[in-house]
Formats: C-alpha cells, structure tokens, sequence
C-alpha cells in the first residue's frame, strides 16, 4: 500500500496563503546540503539509465492509480517519492487529477519518464487556489528538495542589493544580502558583489552618503578618512545639516530611481552657480560628482536608456548543455549580468527548461516590473500572473521582435552562447586534469569527491582540524568541517590527525555505511609527509575500511617552495610531478584552500578564547549578568575572590544568582 498524502490549502488569498503554502513546503527535511544533495540525486537518477525492470513500472502505475482515485479536480502541487522518502519529482497541474493520470499512461511517456514511474512509491498532494500559486509553491519545493528529475538552477545563491536605510536620522548607504528585513529602500538585484561595490563607492562619491554602521557614527568626535578623501560628508560631527544631508539621500534616490538626468542636470547647474560666486572649492567638489555620476552611466555594458527597469533573459543550448544570460536593468542601467547552468534538462524543451529557470529565479529575487525572453513561452501568462505579487503590480512578459529591445535580447543571446562554449571549455579541461589525476594516483575512475585535511595551532593551543571538499565543478564550500581537538595531545600533530580522522570515519561508518549518501570521499588528501599518512592509514585499517585512497602531500628537501611537492602513498612509494603539470597546480589549489580554511578557524577560535572569561563556564550566567558582574567587580578574579553578601550586593545579581556564583568556585563549602 503506498502512503499518499493530501493536503487543502484554505486560506485567504494573497501573500499570506503564499506564506501557508510555503511552511507546508518545509517537510519533510532535505539534505543537508545542496551541493551534496545535487550530486546524490544526480548519482541515483542515473542509476537507472541502462533500462526500467517491468515489475516496477507496474508497482509506480499502481501507486500513481491509488493516488489518482482521491485526488480532487482542481489545482495544486504533487511530490513523487521513492521507496525511501526521498522526492523525485516536483510538478504543478492546473487539474491534479487529469495531470497525474497521464503518468499512468505508460506507452506514451518517455523513457526519462518512464524510469521515474518506475522509482515512485509514494505521492504528497498539495491544493492550491489557482494554478498561479501552484506555480509559486512548484518552484520553492524544487529549490528545497532538489529532485532529480526537475530541471535544477544550480547558481542560487542570494544577489546583493543596495541598501539606503531609513531607520537613522542620517540614512546610511551599504550593500545588503539575505532577507529584507531592515527598514529603508532596497535597490537590486546586482549581479555581483563586484558590481555593487563599485556602484556603492561612485555612488558615495556622488552624493557624498555615510557607509560606517550606527556604532561607528555615533563614537567619533572628527571625521575620519572617507571625509577626507570626499567621499562622505562627515555628519556623524556636524559638518553638514540633517536639512543638507536630506536633500543628498533624496537626490540618491532619485539617481537609482531612473532620475540620473535630472540629477546631473541639477549638479551642473550648481557647479555653474558656484563657479560664477567665484566658489571654486564648492565648483570643484560639484565637478568631481558630476564625473562620479557619468562614471557610473559609462561603466554600463550596454546601452539601457529608456528601458526603466526591466529583467532580459536568453539561452542557448549545445551538446545537451544550457546556458542562460540574464542582464539586470535598473532605472535605465545596467545593474551587471550573469550566465546560469540549469542541471537536469536532458529530454526537455528549451522553452520547458526556461519556464522552469524563470520560476526558481523569481521564487526569492523580487521580479522587475518588465522581462524580456528570447522565446515565445506557453506559460506567460501564468508566469507573469505568479509574479506580479512579488512585483506589487503587473508584470509583462515579453519576446521583443524590433527595436532596442530586440537588440539587447541578441546581445543577450550572444553572450549565452560565448558563456556556453566557455563552460564546456572550463568543463573539458578538468575532465582531463581528473583524468591525469586518476592515472597519477592510480585510482580506479575519476574521483567525484576529494577531502583535504589540515590541522592548525600555535605551540598545541587552540588546535583544531579541517577538512574541505571538492568534485569536478570546485569546491564545495557547503561541506566544509572543523574538528576542535579533544583527546589528543594539541603538539602532536601526528595524535590530531588520527583523532580527526577517527570522528570523520567513525561517524561515517555509523550513519553511511553502505554509502549510498554520496558523501564518502573517493580520495583523501592529508597536507603532510609519510608520518601523517601512516597515521591516518593505522585509523582507517582500524575501521575496516580497506578501499579509501589515501594521499600525502608534502613540500619535499626544497621546503617552503611550491612546485617540488611530493606525494606520499600509504605503500611508502614517493612521486612527484614536473614543475609546470596542470594536476600539480591543481593539488597545489587544493592544498592552499585546506591551508586558508584551518587557519582562519584557528584564528577565529583564538579570537574567542581571548575574549572568553571564566564566568562563563557558570550554568545560568548569560551576557547581562556577567557584564553586571565584571562591571561591579572589575575582574573575574575579584569575582571569584568575593564573599556571598558581596555577590548579593552587586546591582542585578539576584540572591539566587549570587549562591550559584559562589557555590561554583566554592563547591566544598
């Protein structure tokens, strides 16, 4: 019997049936981490490639027949899962029942299809009030579970915006990822930190707005650098009026806005004026505005004027691989561009694969009033119904056939195609730097998961391991670890790697031991000689693990310089690589990145434990508390040196707090 569960969406419509929608989305939990997820999904998926055995296809007939008989005609959201839970496929349907009764049609679906049929064994239904949200709910279930028979934006992370607050008397200008909590104006998205940075810093030369936080503002008593270098106008000391530093922040927003004419008609004018009253410092500062603002239209990459604001996406496909180019536009100018991967797109269409892109794109970044595509989708208007609450108005979604629009559509469309070919060249030579590795190393395939390990310490304090992760598109930052040292002894690093090692595969072999979690390492490299090796080999033979590929990486007799690494095998034998291999610069990267990785833990550790005071080993002691403390006291010694009635007599200390303080460092009495 396959377990199928329905649920009805009842509430009012608008964003907070939307927020409904979304809290029923968060179970059950997906893996712990995208990357690892994407390849484990990838992994089981293509497991299936070589043929689909009939009894299954009848068993995932017969749950999807069982779930068709109580499904209602309306629409809404289904899950496929496996027979362990994990979701295969997201899809929406306008009518659930008649969607979900084509997959019973088994002659008709295609083989991707049909292997997918074949894996189902139960079903999770979610009704929506239109098929508008079904489409909203679709593509936050894709980006949290990350199916693998749904057509995946690899690239999601969170684009920065900036920011003008307006929660200060004195707004401040600065960049701003993640959720739009704070109060003020947001404009965005950027396509890159870079970009908005830059933008940030002409921006500030511009209209002269403060970037340091409240505390900062409200320590100094003079101004500080950026005052000098005219790049703020110092009101944190009075040297401009709330009236003045008003009318800049209006004119910032008039400038992001779309109004940037207008403003660098109004700075000429003043610069002009100033000028004539012989005010050649005023006409000076107004002139190095006036070039900050035409830095900031000249830097543009193409030419958006009268365009407003506006998202223009166009992809290209080859060899079975998609790009997709989009390009940012904001109040006529271009705000940065960038080229998205989609994963999962073999048996698709183009104009399937893009629908589907656009509604992951759009479900967290706040969609533009306008968006232009390079193809006719069947889905418009349902796409741009499902934005327009995001957009707090009407969205029109677009294929320009003339003009500048259709012109900035074919630069969009070039640059798709060169960002492909760039991929598939980047791709094909680390195929072939993993191929070499495989051959250097003698590994039976091409490793999809390397682990580097390193331990970082001063004289044996503050000791820690780490470990860092990568596969054949980078690394895989999402699956980094650090191991505080707890048994061995902090100046051994010979103990430390053995420990490490010990939790790593130790929990391992607990919790994956068929490894079938797609996070077992199919090469260890540890930043060490033989000493190091041999260590880790003793904790993994201890284990039974006998198949795990083990790698020492050390400086060899000319220490300290790169390229005369030599690489120790737990057999004992010793290689090395010529000084110019691309495997070489490619294990030393790895190497640099463990290095990086340990020492700002270490550093961050050691930060911690600078600031760290012994009152806070006292159960119940929180921040307040030990600030009244110290703050009474002094010290922590003259804490612990103080009698009962003087604890009680420390304003904030409760009498029950002072017994727990004093029966901590007087446990005997």
């Amino acid at each position: 019997m396959s377990a199928i569960k329905l649920s009805y969406a009842r509430r009012d419509d608008g964003a907070r049936q939307i927020a409904y929608l979304r809290a029923m989305a968060r179970t059950p939990a997906p893996p712990p981490d995208r990357a690892s997820a994407d390849r484990f999904n990838e992994d089981r998926a293509s497991s299936t490639l070589r043929g689909t055995d009939q009894p299954d296809i009848e068993r995932g007939v017969a749950v999807l027949r069982e779930t068709v008989a109580t499904l209602p005609a309306r629409p809404g959201v289904y899950r496929m899962q496996d027979a362990r839970g994990d979701v295969l496929y997201v899809g929406k349907a306008r009518v659930l029942r008649n969607r979900v009764a084509n997959y019973t049609q088994v002659d008709r679906l295609p083989q991707r299809l049909k292997r997918m049929v074949s894996q189902t064994r139960s079903m999770t239904i979610v009704t929506t009030n239109s098929e508008a949200e079904a489409l909203l709910l679709e593509a936050q279930l894709i980006k949290r579970f990350r199916p693998p028979y749904n057509v995946l934006l690899r690239d999601d992370k969170s684009f920065p915006f900036i920011l003008l607050r307006a929660d200060h008397d004195f707004p401040r200008i600065t960049k701003h990822r993640g959720a739009r909590k704070a109060k003020g104006d947001y404009y965005g998205p950027f396509a890159s930190a870079g970009s908005v940075n830059t933008t940030i810093n002409a921006l500030q030369k511009l209209f002269l707005l403060r970037s340091c936080t409240d505390s900062f503002f409200a320590r100094r008593d003079r101004p500080c650098l950026l005052y000098q270098i005219k790049r703020c106008s110092a009101p944190c000391v009075g040297r401009i009026t709330p009236a003045d530093y008003g009318e800049l922040v209006q004119e910032a927003k008039d400038f992001l806005g779309g109004k940037s004419s207008a403003v660098q008609k109004k700075i000429q004018e003043q610069m002009q004026a100033a000028a004539e009253a012989l005010d050649f410092e005023r006409a000076a500062m107004l002139r190095d505005r006036l070039r900050a603002a035409t830095f900031i239209q000249g830097s543009q990459a193409i030419n958006a004027e009268g365009l407003g604001n506006a998202d223009i996406f166009a992809m290209a496909t080859k060899a079975g691989q998609v790009a997709v180019q989009a390009f940012f536009i904001r109040g006529g100018q271009n705000w940065g561009h960038r080229a998205f991967f989609p994963a999962h797109t073999e048996g698709l269409s183009e104009e399937e694969v893009l629908t589907s892109f656009l509604a992951q794109f759009y479900e967290e970044v706040p969609p533009a009033r306008c968006i232009l595509v390079d193809r006719v989708l069947p889905e418009a208007d349902l796409l741009a119904e499902a934005f327009r609450e995001a957009a707090g108005g009407r969205v029109e979604l677009s294929v320009p056939q003339r003009g500048d629009r259709r012109r900035l559509i074919q630069q969009a469309t070039r640059n798709a195609a060169e960002a492909l070919d760039r991929r598939m060249a980047e791709s094909g030579t680390q195929a072939k730097i993993l191929r070499e590795l495989t051959e250097f190393f003698e590994l039976s395939e091409p490793p999809q998961r390397i682990e580097v390990y390193d331990n970082s310490h001063i004289q044996g304090t503050n000791a820690l391991g780490a470990m860092v992760v990568a596969g054949p598109e980078g690394f895989i930052k999402g699956q980094y670890r650090k191991f505080n040292i707890k048994t061995a002894q902090t100046n051994d690093d010979f103990a430390m790697m053995r420990e490490v090692m010990a939790r790593r595969f130790g929990r391992a072999m607990t919790e994956d031991a068929d490894r079938e979690s797609g996070t077992w390492p199919d090469l260890v490299l540890i930043d060490g000689g033989k000493g190091q090796v041999s260590a880790v080999k003793g904790v993994v033979e201890e284990l039974g693990i006998e198949d795990l590929p083990l790698i020492g990486i050390a400086t060899g007799p000319d220490h300290g310089r790169e390229g005369r690494e030599v690489f120790h095998f737990p057999d004992g034998r010793e290689k090395t690589l010529p000084t110019n291999s691309p495997v070489l610069f490619y294990l030393q990267r790895l190497r640099d990145e463990v290095h990086r990785y340990a020492i700002g833990a270490h550093r961050a550790k050691r930060s911690r434990a600078i600031t760290a005071s012994p009152l806070d080993e006292i159960a119940g002691i929180g921040p307040a508390r030990k600030r009244a403390l110290l703050l009474h006291f002094g010290t922590a010694g003259k804490v612990r040196a103080a009698s009962l009635e003087d604890l009680q007599r420390a304003p904030g200390v409760s009498a029950a707090v002072a017994q727990t303080v004093y029966d901590f460092y007087h446990p005997n009495g």
